[in-house]
C-alpha cells in the first residue's frame, strides 16, 4: 500500500509542476524558450515513471516465479530422495526376505552374479571411455600412438591396438564357434519340423489293437490288468484334493487298480488334510493306501523307488505315474493301456500335456509355446522316427518289467501316443518357472554325467545311442543353453565395445526369427506373442545356463529339488465336482481347511540381480551401438535389455499388488 501511495503522491506532484509551468508559460514575455524546456522535462519525467513502475513491477513478478521454481525444485528433489530411500531399502528387504534353504540353493548363483557385475562395471566403464573419444572426435579420425596430442589421446590410441590385435581375434573366434553351434541347433530344430509336417501328411499315428467298452454292464474283469497309480506330492497344498479326485474316479474296475499317495510333504496341517482326502476315498470303495517318508532322499525319484519297494508291487503289471497338479480324464486308463496289448517290447506311454492355465498371462503364454513344440514335434518325432525318446516325469504309463530291466530311472527304450493329453497347470509366477526350468535344465546334465559309460555300453543300437548322446544330451541340453547365453548376452555387448569382431545382422536378427516361427508353428494362435517370446527365450538362457553348469560340474544347487508352486487350476469339466454328484453320499471339506488357508502366504514381488545386471549391460552397449549406428544391432540390444529389465523386476507373471 505504501508504494502505492508514493505513486499516487508522486503523480499529484508532476501535476502541479505542469500548472506550476504553464503559469510560467503566460507570465513570462521573455524570447526565451523556457516552455520548451518544461515541456521536455515534464514528458521525460512522466515515461521514466511509467518506466520505473513497469521495471518495478516485473522484478517483483520474476522473483516470485522463481521462488516458486525454487520450491518446485526442492519439492522434487525431495521426493526423489524419499523414492530412491525407499526404493532402496525394498531391495534390501526382498533380497533378505529369502529364506535360508532359498540362500543355500542360490549360492553357486551368487558367484555367477559376482561374474556378471564385473562384466557390468568393465561394460560401463568403456562407454565412458568411448563417449569420451566421440566427444573429441576420434570416431571420424582414430588417433595414433606418433600423433597424440596429449596423454587421453596417447592413452586411446594404445587402446585402439590392443583391441584390435589382442582382444578381437580370439572373441571373433568365440563367435565364429557359437554361430556354428547355432547353425547346427538350427537345423536340428529345422528337421523335427519337417519330420512333423511328414507325420502330419502320412497320418501316421499310434494305433491300439483293440478298445475298452464304454459300456459299464458288460465287463470281464480279467481284460483289465493290474495298474497301480502312483502321485508323488510334497506340501501340496492347492492341488492335493483334485488330483486324489480326478485318480479316484477312474473309469476302471476297482479291484484291478491301486492308488498310492506318495507323501513327502514337512508340513504337518498339509499331511492332516491328505491322510483326511485318502479316507474319504477308502469309504468309497477306492483302493488307496497313504504313504509318508520321514526322510526326503532322493526328492521324487527317491519317492517312487520307495514305493516301488512295497511287497504288493508284484501283483501289479502296469504303473501310471502323475505329478499333484495334472488332472486325467476319467478314460485316461482306457485310452492308455490298450496299447501295450500284443507289444511287450513297448515299455512306455507317453501323453502329452495341455494346461489349463495357459491364457492366464504372458508368462503361460510363452511357456505354452515351447511346451507345445516340446510333444507335438521333438516328442512325436523321436518317437516315429527313432523310437526312443525321454520320459517327461509324469502323464505316463510305464511296463513295470521294464522299469526293472533297465535297473530304476537311468535308461529307458520308450514310445508315445501323442492323441491322449493330460490337464496339468502351468506356473504362473516367474519365481516358479525360475525353479522349474533350473531343475528341468540341471537334472539331464546329472543324468548324462552319471549315465553316460551305462549308454555307452548299451546293447540299443547306434542310432538311438546317437540320438541320446548327440542331440538329446549335448546339442539340446548343453549346446543350445550355452551358445544362446555366451551369443546374446556376452558376445553381442562386446562386440559393440570390440568393433574389430563383427557378429552378423543375421545371426543377431533373421535366422533367430526363423527358427521363432518354427517354434511357434504347433502353437498358431500365440503368432501375436512371437516377438515377447524370442525375447524372453534369450533372458531365460541365463537361467538354463547356470544350470546347466551347475548340473554337468555338481555346483551350488544342482542336487536341490524345489516343487513347482501351483495355485489349484481346474480344468473346464471341474473333476471334483463330478465326483461329488456321482455318489449319494457329497464330500464335506475338512475343517482344517479354514485353518491352512489362514495360513497361507502371499507371494511377494523379487528382485533378479543377474537378469538386472544384465539388463544394464545390454542398454549400455545399446547406447555403444546408437554411437557407431549399427542399426539392427541397436535394437536387438535396446529390446533384449528392455526384456532383462522387465523379468529383473519381476513384472511378468503373476503380479502381487
Amino acid at each position: 500500500m505504501s508504494r502505492q501511495q508514493h505513486y499516487e503522491f508522486q503523480e499529484w506532484w508532476n501535476k502541479q509542476r505542469e500548472n506550476h509551468s504553464s503559469e510560467l508559460l503566460f507570465n513570462d514575455k521573455s524570447e526565451t524558450p523556457n516552455f520548451l524546456a518544461v515541456e521536455l522535462g515534464s514528458a521525460v519525467g512522466n515515461h521514466d515513471l511509467r518506466v520505473d513502475k513497469e521495471r518495478t513491477r516485473s522484478a517483483r513478478q520474476i522473483k516470485h516465479v522463481w521462488l516458486l521454481k525454487l520450491i518446485q525444485i526442492a519439492s522434487s528433489l525431495a521426493y526423489v530422495t524419499t523414492g530412491f530411500v525407499s526404493l532402496v531399502k525394498t531391495v534390501n528387504r526382498r533380497i533378505s526376505a529369502d529364506s535360508p534353504s532359498e540362500r543355500l540353493l542360490y549360492r553357486f548363483e551368487t558367484r555367477f552374479y559376482r561374474v556378471i557385475k564385473v562384466f557390468l562395471v568393465i561394460v560401463v566403464l568403456l562407454l565412458v571411455f568411448e563417449l569420451l573419444a566421440y566427444s573429441r572426435g576420434w570416431h571420424f579420425s582414430p588417433p595414433t600412438v606418433r600423433r597424440a596430442a596429449d596423454l587421453v589421446e596417447y592413452v586411446y590410441a594404445h587402446w585402439l591396438e590392443i583391441r584390435a590385435n589382442y582382444l578381437a581375434p580370439p572373441l571373433q573366434n568365440l563367435t565364429n564357434v557359437c554361430i556354428l553351434l547355432f547353425l547346427v541347433q538350427s537345423v536340428d530344430r529345422l528337421l523335427l519340423v519337417l519330420g512333423c509336417f511328414w507325420i502330419k501328411f502320412k497320418r501316421i499315428k499310434p494305433v491300439a489293437e483293440f478298445e475298452y467298452s464304454s459300456d459299464s454292464g458288460d465287463v470281464n474283469v480279467e481284460d483289465y490288468p493290474m495298474v497301480l497309480v502312483q502321485i508323488p506330492m510334497c506340501n501340496e497344498r492347492e492341488v492335493y484334493q483334485q488330483s486324489i479326485s480326478a485318480i479316484c474316479v477312474q473309469d476302471w474296475p476297482r479291484e484291478r487298480m491301486l492308488v498310492q499317495i506318495l507323501d513327502d510333504s514337512d508340513d504337518t496341517t498339509v499331511q492332516a488334510l491328505i491322510k483326511v482326502e485318502v479316507s474319504k476315498w477308502q469309504h468309497r470303495g477306492v483302493h488307496i493306501v497313504y504313504r509318508h517318508r520321514l526322510v526326503r532322499t532322493g526328492y521324487k525319484a527317491g519317492n517312487l523307488k520307495s514305493a516301488m519297494n512295497c511287497d504288493y508291487v508284484k501283483d501289479y503289471e502296469f504303473v501310471a505315474i502323475f505329478d499333484a497338479d495334472f488332472q486325467p480324464a476319467p478314460d485316461f486308463l482306457k485310452k492308455t493301456l490298450p496299447h501295450f496289448k500284443g507289444n511287450d517290447e513297448l515299455a512306455l506311454v507317453q501323453t502329452r500335456w495341455c494346461f489349463v492355465n495357459k491364457d492366464e498371462n504372458l508368462l503361460t503364454r510363452l511357456q505354452n509355446i515351447n511346451l507345445t513344440f516340446h510333444f507335438e514335434v521333438e516328442q512325436q518325432v523321436n518317437g516315429v522316427f527313432i523310437n526312443f525318446f525321454g520320459f517327461n516325469g509324469t502323464a505316463g504309463v510305464w511296463r513295470i518289467k521294464a522299469l526293472e530291466d533297465c535297473g530304476g530311472w537311468l535308461e529307458r527304450t520308450t514310445v508315445e501316443d501323442m492323441d491322449i493329453a493330460c490337464m496339468c497347470e502351468l506356473p504362473e509366477s516367474y519365481a516358479a518357472y525360475k525353479k522349474q526350468q533350473h531343475r528341468w535344465h540341471s537334472g539331464p546334465m546329472q543324468l548324462f554325467r552319471l549315465c553316460f559309460m551305462d549308454i555307452i555300453r548299451s546293447k540299443v543300437s547306434f542310432l538311438k545311442k546317437a540320438n541320446l548322446i548327440f542331440l538329446f544330451f549335448l546339442l539340446r541340453k548343453l549346446v543350445l543353453p550355452f551358445y544362446s547365453f555366451t551369443l546374446f548376452c556376452i558376445i553381442l555387448p562386446l562386440t559393440m565395445f570390440l568393433p574389430e569382431a563383427q557378429l552378423p545382422a543375421w545371426v543377431v536378427c533373421y535366422i533367430p526369427g526363423i527358427i521363432s516361427v518354427l517354434n511357434i508353428l504347433p502353437a498358431p494362435r500365440s503368432f501375436p506373442f512371437i516377438v515377447p517370446y524370442l525375447l524372453f527365450e534369450n533372458t531365460m538362457s541365463v537361467t538354463k545356463f547356470n544350470a546347466m553348469i551347475s548340473g554337468l560340474f555338481k555346483l551350488g544347487s544342482s542336487y536341490e529339488w524345489v516343487v513347482t508352486k501351483k495355485l489349484g487350476r481346474s480344468s473346464e469339466s471341474d473333476l471334483l465336482a463330478c465326483a461329488e454328484t456321482e455318489e449319494e453320499t457329497p464330500i464335506h471339506r475338512s475343517s482344517l481347511e479354514s485353518s491352512l488357508s489362514d495360513s497361507r502366504k502371499k507371494r511377494k514381488n523379487c528382485l533378479y540381480r543377474k537378469e538386472l545386471a544384465l539388463a544394464f549391460i545390454l542398454l549400455t552397449a545399446s547406447l555403444r551401438s546408437l554411437l557407431s549406428a549399427q542399426g539392427i544391432h541397436f535394437y536387438f540390444l535396446l529390446f533384449q535389455g528392455v526384456t532383462f529389465l522387465v523379468v529383473g523386476l519381476d513384472l511378468i507373471g503373476e503380479q502381487v499388488s
